[in-house]
């Protein structure tokens, strides 16, 4: 569905991703970890079309996207769950879901927004709410119900537990499991990085920008060497949550 062959995108004069390669299969959950500054972000965006790649390809369901725009990206079937969520907060929760939909036809609309109440109750007590009045996990989960509206074939989510509480983060992984159950395909950056690749089919390893490991989840989960010398800490948790 996915395939990165050699990209590299760069911030100026600075190359924030070298000749990465990767893929992602038609209902895999693909799990990219790496520690803070990797370019993990970088590569998610570069997919999205918010970053524009200056050397390689980027093909979803066999079309060239490399240099596609976001709203076509969107329009085919793609969609991302940004880091720190970017929910309008002056909007309700109803509003931002409408807002994601907006594509689609009433009836689409209608059955989308029946599909993401039984997937996130907590959202459905909360349909008048403003966003900002929610919970870090409740915003969390109204960001991915917003990327669920548009209906994607592939959903990018990119570090879908930071700055959650512990009971929060079980919820998020909680919901990661139904979506991968429904067979979803997914492509996830996350910083519970042992606790992520045991859940996935297949992971990969970012460092400084490079693709340095890659194999089926729970064998990356097993290598404690390769957590503690490309990740940053042998319980699988990337560096950032060490302070660095």
């Amino acid at each position: 569905m996915l395939e990165l062959d050699q990209v590299t995108t760069r911030y100026g004069a600075i190359t924030a991703l070298h000749s990465a390669s990767l893929r992602v299969d038609v209902g895999e959950m693909v799990v990219l970890v790496g520690p803070n500054g990797a370019g993990k972000t970088t590569l998610l965006n570069t997919v999205a079309g918010l970053l524009r790649s200056t050397a390689g390809s980027v093909r979803f369901e066999g079309a060239d996207i490399t240099r596609a725009d976001p709203a076509r990206l969107v329009k085919s079937g793609l969609a991302l769950v940004p880091e720190h969520r970017r929910i309008f907060k002056d909007l309700t929760v109803e509003e931002n879901l409408k807002l994601a939909g907006i594509t689609a036809t009433g009836s689409e609309r209608r059955a989308r927004f029946e599909d993401v109440a039984m997937l996130f109750p907590v959202l459905r007590s909360k349909w008048t709410t403003s966003a900002g009045f929610l919970s870090g996990g409740e915003a969390q989960q109204l960001a991915v119900a917003r990327a669920l509206m548009s209906n994607p074939r592939l959903l990018l989510l990119d570090e879908p537990t930071l700055g959650l509480a512990p009971t929060l983060v079980d919820v998020i992984f909680d919901l990661l499991v139904t979506l991968r159950d429904q067979g979803r395909t997914m492509l996830v950056v996350e910083q519970n990085a042992r606790r992520a690749l045991q859940l996935a089919d297949r992971g990969y390893v970012l460092r400084s920008g490079r693709i340095v490991a890659t194999g089926t989840g729970p064998e990356l989960a097993a290598q404690t060497d390769l957590f503690e010398a490309f990740i940053g800490s042998p319980d699988g948790r990337s560096s950032e949550d060490h302070g660095s």
